[in-house]
């Protein structure tokens, strides 16, 4: 993310801060357990999170004292000081008035600072989090004071690679496991995350619920693994006017499974619910495939196979590349690619041919543009994947086809084609007219 990282000075501490978004209202981010201004950005679900708060405000990140990019000796500071760093971060981004966004850890910082500036507070969103970090008879959803101990030692003991994920994010992909960790190091020494652990079971911000003023929303997951529902709900129930929305699941962190959550929070705070995105696009579907391959493989001897392989792969990659295609998937020696205009798509596939041809390769290849479904982090799919890969497979050695419906969308782009007449293709209802593409 190319926004300059500053600092906010509160007290004797430096707080690490960063404004991104250029929406109508000023939006303060105050994060849960750790976080890391630069690191938060590296992995894709959170850097989306980041950039869809960003997407209707002025979103204002920090770094609570002691941990990320902030000063790092700080003791053991209260509520009350972590919360004027708030104060300090919005002076010093310009900001007058903002909505507050507390997750977690967040949500009693948050809620103090509600209390304490109303004038300063235009609105408070809080997910996931809690009034009171210790059992009580009045407040049983809390772990016990032998238990936060306990937990204090385990994370100091383990902390290189416990980092609590299990209750964070449960079901995480190794991907997302190796980035939260990498993230929890960063922003925590062993000794940081025990104090942290203990500074934070002080919490108490029951009294000042009632004194919250401004429009409130409070979101909570029904199987939460580190604050009950039951602690949102209590919440919710104390601040005069708050809104309650229950969702699903048992993710604690704010940036997984986001979109319910987002829309609930930007309509709040906008008026306006964010119209859903269909998974459904149009794009242009295109195969590749070698032809004569296992021969070729036999005649040069695996070594020399696997080097030519490469440079086809290579050779493919960089005229993807060029015409911004984005590769889908490769299996042996052929290609799956996606394109958002058919032209490119088209173009992209004689250039392949061109610099396999200068390699002493044949290809073949196929394009059909169609309505496929793409979901965040999965392939392609639909039935128009299906024709493109069955449009590939009627092509001959340096045949480039493509389907009547991609052939009609490029009208007029100076790309010529030959009439291949109407195939029936496996599996596809009703027979499909294939035309040859050339550039001259």
């Amino acid at each position: 993310m190319s926004a300059p990282i500053r600092y906010a000075r509160s007290g004797e501490v430096n707080i690490a801060y960063q404004v991104t978004g250029a929406g109508p209202f000023d939006l303060v981010l105050v994060p849960g357990f750790f976080s890391h201004l630069e690191i938060d950005w590296e992995h894709s679900d959170h850097a989306r999170f980041l950039e869809r708060l960003g997407s209707f405000a002025r979103l204002i990140r920090f770094d609570k004292r002691g941990t990320g990019l902030s000063d790092r000796t700080v003791g053991l500071p209260d509520f009350e000081t972590r919360m004027d760093d708030v104060r300090a971060v919005m002076d010093a981004a310009g900001s007058e008035r903002a909505a507050l966004l507390g997750y977690s850890e967040g949500g009693p910082m948050s809620v103090l600072f509600a209390a304490s500036y109303p004038q300063r507070t235009r609105a408070l969103v809080l997910y996931g989090t809690y009034a009171k970090r210790l059992r009580s008879q009045d407040y049983p959803w809390a772990p016990t004071a032998e238990e936060r101990a306990a937990t204090a030692r385990e994370l100091e003991e383990t902390w290189g690679e416990n980092v609590d994920i299990s209750t964070m994010i449960p079901n995480a992909d190794p991907a997302e496991i190796a980035w939260f960790e990498r993230r929890g190091r960063a922003s925590l020494s062993p000794a940081a995350a025990r104090d942290l652990i203990l500074m934070n079971s002080k919490a108490d911000v029951r009294a000042a619920l009632p004194a919250v003023q401004c429009p409130t929303l409070v979101l909570h997951r029904t199987g939460d693994r580190d604050s009950r529902v039951e602690e949102g709900r209590f919440v919710a129930e104390r601040i005069a006017g708050a809104r309650f929305v229950e969702l699903p699941g048992d993710v604690h962190v704010p940036w997984v499974d986001m979109d319910a959550l987002l829309d609930e929070v930007e309509e709040f705070l906008t008026g306006t619910r964010p119209a859903a995105a269909s998974d459904r696009v149009l794009a242009t579907v295109l195969f590749t495939d070698l032809v004569g391959s296992t021969e070729r493989a036999h005649s040069l001897g695996d070594a020399a196979w696997a080097t030519l392989l490469r440079s086809h792969n290579a050779a493919v990659r960089r005229e993807l590349e060029r015409f911004s295609g984005e590769e889908i998937d490769t299996a042996g020696d052929g290609f799956l690619a996606l394109f958002d205009g058919p032209a490119r798509a088209i173009r992209c596939a004689l250039a392949i041919r061109a610099e396999l041809d200068a390699l002493g390769l044949e290809v073949r290849a196929g394009a059909h543009t169609g309505e496929v479904e793409r979901r965040a982090g999965d392939k392609p799919r639909g039935i128009a994947v299906h024709v493109g890969a069955r449009i590939m497979s009627l092509a001959g050695a340096g045949e480039v086809l493509v389907s009547s419906t991609t052939c009609d969308l490029v009208a007029g782009s100076g790309l010529h084609f030959e009439d291949r007449g109407e195939h029936e293709l496996k599996g596809i209802e009703g027979a499909r007219r294939v035309f040859a593409a050339s550039s001259s």
